[in-house]
């Protein structure tokens, strides 16, 4: 027998180890043995409830994870012993978003990563960079592909863009790391002095405590001059107004996050009058995340974990994760 945590109602507190059967593979599927997963704010939004209160109970969170395959179905070309990760969008190839897309995403519909074992599609699974620890691997299947989509998939960020990063969340992070990969200037926000030293250490050349400057937008906007090429906007309608601020006519804001809030109103006048590019990234697909890979074993770019809890503190993860006070991913250890 494995185990699993649940949501069997919605809240942290009613999160759930429940133990489950281990099946094994069918043709084209393999088992893996989970070694870590990392939490993500849409898995926080599930557990509660505000994500999709449609979902159907009891659910398995968590759409990040890393394991290695523990048995192959018939017509696998994986071997046993490889380590991989499962792709967030499990139909998801390349080029357009499929139809029916999010009826195929793990942790939600699709049962989650945060369990001992786990049957996935061969296709729905991609190995992972060997110098990467367990946990770093974790964070890749949506923080890290996520910032990879929106900066080098659809943005093409190159050398001397001027980028602007929200916060210090797991996606901005990678975007900051994979912005100064690109050769990029990077802008980043923040309210902690802490974290906004942190962020200079990691190359951001400079930041904007968002509480004491509420028209961040534009300071950003002025200090590059005419605006920055790309915003990585994770907070949502409640940041949107600033980012579009921020950014040069004819830039790019990359839609990711709803930190701030899903619903506020707007003037879409900024869009027009600057011409200004808004793109939707939903993660990304297998083809993005084998471009990333390539890139992460060639540079040794390491993901930045902040904490690594037990798999018997699986509701203190998500607590943590919800107080904000974490710089990059928080990883379960699955045992």
């Amino acid at each position: 027998m494995s185990e699993a945590w649940q949501i069997a109602a919605f809240g942290v507190d009613e999160l759930r180890c429940a133990p489950q059967r281990t099946p094994d593979p069918g043709p084209g599927h393999v088992r893996l043995r989970m070694l870590a997963a990392s939490l993500n704010y849409r898995d926080l939004l599930m557990v509660r409830g505000s994500y999709d209160r449609r979902a159907s109970m009891p659910l398995i969170p968590c759409s990040d994870g890393v394991g290695v395959v523990e048995a192959v179905g018939e017509g696998c070309s994986l071997k046993v012993g490889q380590r991989v990760a499962g792709l967030f969008c499990q139909s998801w190839m390349a080029g357009n978003p499929p139809v029916g897309l999010t009826r195929t995403t793990l942790g939600g519909p699709l049962p989650g990563m945060l369990r001992t074992h786990a049957v996935l599609p061969e296709k729905g699974v991609i190995e992972v960079p060997h110098y990467l620890s367990d946990a770093e691997a974790a964070t890749l299947p949506c923080a890290a592909l996520t910032a990879w989509s929106a900066l080098v998939t659809y943005g093409h960020t190159g050398p001397g863009d001027a980028v602007l990063t929200l916060g210090t969340g797991g996606v901005s992070l990678f975007a900051v790391q994979f912005a100064l990969l690109c050769g990029a200037r990077v802008l980043s926000t923040t309210s902690s002095t802490e974290k906004a030293e942190r962020l200079r250490d990691m190359g951001v050349e400079e930041v904007f405590d968002y509480l004491e400057e509420p028209t961040w937008g534009r300071a950003a906007r002025k200090h590059v001059g005419a605006g920055v090429d790309h915003v990585v906007e994770v907070g949502g309608a409640g940041t949107l107004g600033q980012s579009l601020d921020a950014v040069r006519p004819g830039g790019t804001v990359s839609m990711i996050g709803v930190l701030a809030a899903s619903e506020q109103p707007l003037s879409v006048l900024p869009v027009l009058m600057k011409q200004i590019r808004v793109q939707g990234i939903f993660v990304g697909h297998r083809q993005g995340f084998r471009a990333m890979n390539r890139a992460l074993s060639t540079s040794g770019l390491r993901p930045v974990v902040d904490r690594i809890f037990d798999w018997g503190e699986v509701p203190a993860a998500f607590d943590y994760l919800a107080s904000g006070q974490h710089f990059g991913k928080v990883v379960v250890r699955v045992t």
